[in-house]
């Protein structure tokens, strides 16, 4: 299982499924982020932690954790 953590900067990938459950999974599904939507991914912060990525034409940051529950194809 390949989630969104994984993906390099500069690449884009199209969301499979989310995992997690209550009030993350409707935070993350909030953002735009739902299944078969387009992620690209702009930046990695130094530390890693957050990403900021590109959805649905709006720039967006996640934390390393959140990104974890996303996976992606």
């Amino acid at each position: 299982m390949q989630t969104l953590k994984d993906v390099k900067c500069g690449q884009t990938a199209a969301v499979v499924r989310l995992h997690g459950e209550g009030a993350t999974k409707r935070r993350i599904m909030d953002m735009g982020i739902t299944k078969g939507t387009e992620v690209y991914v702009r930046r990695v912060a130094p530390l890693g932690d957050p990403l900021e990525v590109t959805v649905r034409g709006y720039e967006l940051s996640i934390r390393k954790a959140d990104a974890q529950m996303i996976e992606i194809q």
